[in-house]
């Protein structure tokens, strides 16, 4: 037994702990009702190693909460935020000094705003003074529900209920609809048979969104069940950034993050493959973030591989292809294809381009 007064010395971590716990970095995502669940086991796959790298996701409850855990929780390093969260805790000044604190590793991909409505619901309009429910309150789908709505100048009482609780209230009808913001095909939508009327609804986009959102679509193929073959549903996209903790002071984290980058960026190929998620190809690593600064070793590699940052991702080639179909169609007299017959075209290409000798 120590004497009085003695100083008791913290015990040292044990050789185990030292090796289980090199190169660890703790990944907070949104909730598994989305897809960012998904793309941290996807990220993981590609970067543990079973001795120097090690990616532990961390689920969290929303955007803004990861924002607020990023700065000021012990332990996470990185997170999964949507784009138009860093715009409202700096406009809101919610978070101060976090431009100064918080750098991007990279842009993601988009994600997709889904208003699922009750069969009485025809309209975004219809929903004028109804209950619509938006997520927990420090969710990505709550900022993005609001700030759009507004837009739209459509006053709406918002409830605050986790996705799969809404879901429920939805079908009995103590809610007229549920916003959810997430990469199609979203798996909280995956079991919705839409034989009990439950839809989703077209969200018109306004030139004033333009700022922070981009036009979307859900077809057919995203949800087969809530959308015809021949109607797809327009909707409004919001982006989705990989952001870091300041790790400043804690140089042996900061290492573990900048390994991370590292694999990461050097295994992006791998993550295109058959077996991931298909919202990786529109992953660019060379897109830049208005107004934020990348995390420097992030910054540093895309610099060392320029040629690799500037190739187009899938969405853009889509784009391209789809414009080239419009245009060839238009000129020679035919009638216009369909998004989904253009999509269907584009990926007959693909499978022909792999099947060509290199």
């Amino acid at each position: 037994m120590p004497a009085v007064g003695a100083v008791t010395r913290p015990a040292l971590p044990s050789p185990d702990s030292i090796v289980i716990n090199r190169g660890v970095v703790e990944l907070e995502t949104g909730s598994s009702a989305g897809i960012s669940v998904r793309i941290a086991e996807d990220l993981a796959n590609v970067i543990n190693d079973g001795a120097t790298r090690r990616l532990v996701p961390v689920v969290g409850k929303g955007s803004l909460a990861n924002l607020t855990d990023l700065k000021l929780l012990h332990g996470i390093d990185i997170a999964i935020l949507q784009t138009d969260t860093l715009d409202y805790a700096r406009e809101q000044q919610l978070l101060p000094g976090a431009e100064a604190s918080i750098t991007y590793i990279t842009k993601l991909y988009d994600e997709e705003f889904h208003l699922l409505a009750r069969p009485e619901i025809n309209s975004v309009g219809d929903l004028a003074n109804r209950k619509v429910n938006v997520d927990l309150r420090d969710s990505g789908t709550a900022i993005t529900a609001r700030r759009l709505f507004d837009l739209l100048k459509l006053p709406v009482t918002l409830t605050n209920d986790p996705p799969e609780v809404a879901l429920e209230k939805l079908r009995n009808g103590e809610i007229t609809a549920l916003a959810f913001v997430a990469g199609k095909p979203a798996p909280l939508f995956r079991d919705i048979k839409g034989d009990d009327g439950l839809h989703l609804l077209a969200v018109p986009f306004n030139p004033v969104m333009a700022a922070g959102y981009m036009p979307a679509r859900l077809t057919a193929a995203d949800y087969p069940n809530l959308v015809p073959q021949s109607r797809p549903i327009d909707t409004v996209g919001v982006g989705t950034v990989l952001v870091a903790a300041n790790l400043q002071q804690a140089p042996e984290r900061n290492r573990s993050v900048a390994n991370f980058v590292e694999a990461f960026f050097t295994g992006f190929q791998s993550l295109l493959e058959p077996g991931h998620h298909p919202k990786w190809r529109e992953v660019n690593l060379g897109a830049e973030l208005t107004g934020w600064r990348r995390y420097p070793p992030a910054e540093q590699w895309l610099q060392r591989n320029q040629q690799v940052s500037k190739v187009p991702n899938q969405s853009e080639v889509m784009t391209m292809f789809a414009r080239f179909v419009d245009e060839r169609r238009q000129s020679m007299g035919g009638a216009p294809m369909t998004e989904q017959e253009k999509s269907d075209l584009f990926q007959q290409y693909q499978r022909w381009q792999t099947a060509q000798p290199r």
